[in-house]
């Protein structure tokens, strides 16, 4: 499923225009990312979280020379799904 597919199962749900259905569907993806770049968690009741974790620097090798580099600190997204979510899958 594609950002094309939502967009058309919001439109199915609220009715209205397939425009109003996409800006539906970019305002919550909007509001996940600006928490997110605050540092914020945001959990969806039933559905998960999405939080940020913070990954340390580390040592890797350039495989093309072998070269040792060092790979910086990063801030990475993560997705705990909810134990309902886990439960529908499965």
């Amino acid at each position: 499923m594609n950002k094309a597919d939502l967009v058309n199962k919001i439109h199915d749900v609220l009715g209205g225009t397939k425009a109003d259905a996409e800006r539906a569907y970019e305002a919550f993806v909007d509001a996940i990312v600006a928490a997110l770049k605050k540092g914020d968690e945001v959990s969806v009741p039933g559905f998960g979280k999405f939080l940020v974790s913070k990954r340390a620097a580390r040592q890797g090798r350039n495989p093309a020379t072998g070269e040792t580099i060092t790979i910086p600190a990063a801030k990475v997204p993560k997705f705990k799904a909810a134990k309902a979510l886990k439960d529908a899958v499965n």
